[in-house]
């Protein structure tokens, strides 16, 4: 149960809300003391999502080498059900051949789902112990952080380019950053004119590209991060905060869920826009 103690209620909240960092200055490597540091480590960030990275993989693995067909037990018919739920999903949306889409997508879908379900575990009961520990921060919802948010779409973004470039050729992908929306040849517009509309294409098709990783990364962020700040929020009430608690987690588990799915589906879309070579 969460207790502000001597804290106030905005330093209760602030101390929830921080990372723990660490960063290295003309002094050394040193911990939390990294503001405006750009190179500054979230080391419970990085922590909590390459556990949980780890051991997705780790019981992937186990289910895998210990499925059967006469006698599956509970774990796997859930996990066949989660990779049949997104193989389904990869085949509605991506029309293309590539065996990267579905193991990518259900890389996705689990780790993120994973990562939000931190936000269930009540706010105090993790930070408790590592203050027992002697560690002063601690937060745990790796995707509260935009760090790991930006981390996974920039890392989709490298993808919707590698695969754009591949697909389509240097020439094609230039072509589709140019000559759409509007195209000067089918508005009749002369050939003297058609580098002012190419290059009015260029910076709309740029923005649009741009905001693809810009939409992924906060979206998730931004659910996750109000979520961790109401259970801090119903934290702050004591005793009374039980029946809250209650009610927001079993509707944040919506919200954890929608949230892994969403970020799966647009890479899926995404991807799949960059195997089109029209």
């Amino acid at each position: 149960m969460a207790s502000a103690g001597a804290q106030t209620s905005s330093e209760y909240i602030q101390h929830h809300l921080q990372n723990l960092q660490l960063c290295k200055t003309d002094a050394g490597w040193v911990w939390n003391e990294c503001a405006g540091n750009f190179w500054a480590i979230n080391v419970d960030s990085m922590a909590f999502s390459v556990g949980l990275g780890l051991g997705l993989s780790i019981l992937l693995r186990h289910v895998a080498k210990n499925a059967t067909i006469s006698n599956p037990g509970k774990l796997q018919a859930m996990i066949e059900l989660v990779v049949g739920f997104v193989d389904t999903s990869v085949r509605d949306t991506f029309h293309k051949e590539n065996r990267l889409i579905a193991p990518l997508a259900l890389t996705i879908v689990a780790w993120v789902f994973l990562m939000n379900l931190m936000d269930l575990i009540p706010v105090d009961w993790l930070p408790g112990v590592a203050h027992l520990l002697g560690v002063e921060r601690l937060k745990v919802v790796p995707t509260a952080d935009p760090n790991i948010t930006f981390g996974m779409s920039i890392s989709v973004f490298i993808l919707i380019i590698f695969f754009s470039l591949k697909v389509k050729g240097i020439g094609g992908f230039l072509g589709e950053l140019t000559m759409q929306p509007l195209s000067p040849k089918e508005l009749g517009v002369p050939k003297i004119l058609w580098p002012l509309v190419m290059a009015f294409n260029f910076i709309l098709e740029t923005v649009a590209l741009l905001a693809k990783p810009l939409s992924l990364s906060l979206r998730l962020f931004g659910n996750m991060y109000a979520g961790e700040l109401m259970f801090i929020l119903i934290a702050l009430l004591g005793l009374w905060q039980l029946p809250l608690h209650f009610g927001w987690a079993v509707f944040h588990i919506l919200i954890i869920t929608l949230q892994a799915y969403i970020f799966m589906m647009l890479t899926i879309v995404y991807l799949s826009q960059a195997h089109e070579a029209h």
